[in-house]
């Protein structure tokens, strides 16, 4: 799992929008309040299915969360950004699993299990956690594989693609997302 090194001038346009997405901003612009970026439910491509292991070495498949709303979050525990979001998701996680929604952590760290294990137990990681492997990363990042650190799939109760964030965005924006998609 390789990801493209940046020159000083990508560093800084990263760093912008990293303090951008601090401040709430969203790559697609500002929206209104409750005002959905989810795409149309007749435009949604399926999830690939994958199966993996999670931290207590249990084996699952993205299609046992049908008929839930799934936020499938690839992270590193590098990864500045990752690390704002964890606790969103943690939070997210508490609030909303009665009413049939999941988070899924995907973590594409090189060291694997030695070095997210330990991360996923100091940092109270609620929801199911995993480490990537090639292939999921080739069904979620297409040909190139996951480029970015965080890329969230958001994934509705047909295991359909309602969006995807490359890159850090607001709270909110994700709370909205989960919200409509739950109804």
């Amino acid at each position: 799992m390789q990801f493209r090194v940046m020159g000083s001038l990508a560093a800084t346009f990263l760093m912008l929008g990293l303090t951008m997405g601090l401040a709430g901003c969203s790559p697609r612009g500002s929206r209104a309040e409750g005002a959905s970026s989810a795409r149309p439910a007749e435009k949604r491509k399926p999830a690939p299915d994958f199966q993996l292991k999670d931290a207590n070495g249990q084996t699952f498949h993205l299609a046992d969360y049908k008929g839930k709303v799934v936020l499938l979050n690839f992270w590193a525990t590098w990864c500045g950004p990752c690390k704002i979001e964890i606790p969103w998701f943690a939070e997210f996680e508490r609030e909303y699993k009665d009413r049939g929604f999941a988070v899924i952590g995907i973590a594409m760290d090189d060291e694997g299990w030695p070095v997210v294990k330990p991360y996923v137990d100091r940092r109270q990681m609620n929801y199911r956690v995993a480490v990537g492997s090639p292939e999921v990363e080739q069904l979620y990042g297409g040909g190139e594989g996951i480029e970015s650190l965080p890329t969230t799939f958001v994934i509705d109760r047909q295991g359909k693609v309602a969006d995807v964030h490359i890159g850090l965005i607001g709270k909110s924006d994700y709370k909205d997302e989960i919200e409509e998609l739950l109804r």
